[in-house]
């Protein structure tokens, strides 16, 4: 039985240990910035699916509450990684389109197929209504937090000047509200992702998750830098805009194959499930990666710290994304016309960022 547990962790490591070894052997022999950054990008996305993976089995061993602390805590290193060597790096419009991206990969792309490929299979997908209400409402907040700074300095108004200020004050407000959201999931006995968004028939022992996590989280570190080293020459070579790759590329290399999860229990007919594990990605992008990623960067100095001043046109895509979510999901029921809604918002939204 532990001989099987630990052939299990071995089978799921497997694949990502080997893609981060060639995009090692790459960085390292310097082939080249195109092939860097897609090694680099696969290696990413697999350190992603397997610190899910190892979170997702703490579940095992720890209470629901405790799990989802967790996974609030550790989901989105990769992704706060590559943002904070991007801003190391001087990509700040990289790294805000990658958090915007973040968001709206959840909110539009990721549900948008979710309710597709349920809808195909199973006609009407219906789900409980109060969880996509709430995680509606945080976001909302969220999006206040973005587009209300951004208000203020393109209408020049005297708080406009004190943006670095004006960050901090909301980065606190957002943590905060991601504390009370922790608290009631503890009080409550919640967690961020359901037990059974993930089947297991082989559980890991505790000590070989945390182990997992802690080899992760340094292979995160290290491949993100490369990542990064990499988007650069990639994008002038490739003739891709920084908003662009960081919306896209960014955005989807850090969570991609994790969100398959959420669409494949779609197609089970597990909308409530599905529904809480992609609309709960976005939030805690928007309440927690985002302030942390502030608070960051005046940590870290630099002459552009990352504000939550963003260009305009992220804020209104923002905005009109998180609103349309809210639309579809208030009553409980979406089908493929819901799906394919959110997808062709997604795209229109990612195709006026091609030209920058």
């Amino acid at each position: 039985m532990i001989a099987a547990g630990y052939g299990k962790v071995l089978a799921t490591m497997a694949p990502a240990a080997g893609l981060v070894g060639v995009a090692a052997a790459l960085h390292f022999t310097e082939a080249g910035p195109i092939v860097n950054f897609i090694a680099s990008a696969l290696a990413l996305a697999s350190v992603a699916h397997v610190i899910g993976e190892a979170t997702d089995q703490l579940g095992n061993h720890l209470s629901p509450a405790a799990t989802g602390i967790v996974q609030s805590a550790v989901g989105n290193l990769p992704e706060l990684f590559v943002c904070i060597f991007a801003l190391r790096a001087g990509l700040l419009t990289v790294v805000q389109a990658s958090l915007i991206g973040s968001i709206l990969s959840n909110a539009l792309l990721v549900l948008g197929l979710a309710f597709i490929a349920g809808g195909w299979r199973r006609g009407v997908l219906h789900f409980e209504s109060q969880t996509p209400r709430m995680i509606a409402t945080l976001l909302l907040l969220a999006v206040s937090a973005l587009v209300l700074p951004t208000l203020a300095q393109e209408l020049h108004l005297p708080s406009g000047a004190h943006e670095q200020e004006l960050a901090v004050v909301c980065a606190i407000v957002l943590l905060f509200v991601f504390v009370v959201l922790t608290q009631a999931m503890l009080s409550q006995g919640q967690r961020a992702l359901p037990a059974e968004a993930h089947a297991r028939q082989h559980a890991w022992s505790l000590g070989a998750a945390i182990a997992v996590l802690a080899a992760c989280g340094g292979a995160a570190a290290f491949v993100s830098d490369w990542f990064v080293e990499a988007l650069g020459p990639a994008i002038e070579i490739l003739g891709i805009s920084e908003a662009f790759s960081g919306l896209v590329i960014v955005a989807i290399a850090g969570n991609a194959v994790e969100n398959v999860v959420g669409v494949r229990l779609a197609a089970q007919g597990k909308a409530d499930l599905a529904v809480s594990v992609i609309l709960n990605s976005a939030l805690q992008v928007a309440v927690a990666l985002i302030p942390i990623l502030v608070l960051v960067s005046f940590a870290m100095g630099g002459a552009a710290p990352f504000t939550l001043a963003i260009p305009p046109i992220l804020a209104a895509a923002l905005f009109l994304s998180v609103l349309v979510v809210t639309v579809v999901t208030v009553d409980g029921r979406a089908d493929m016309v819901d799906g394919a809604a959110l997808v062709g918002l997604y795209v229109i939204v990612a195709t006026i960022f091609w030209w920058g």
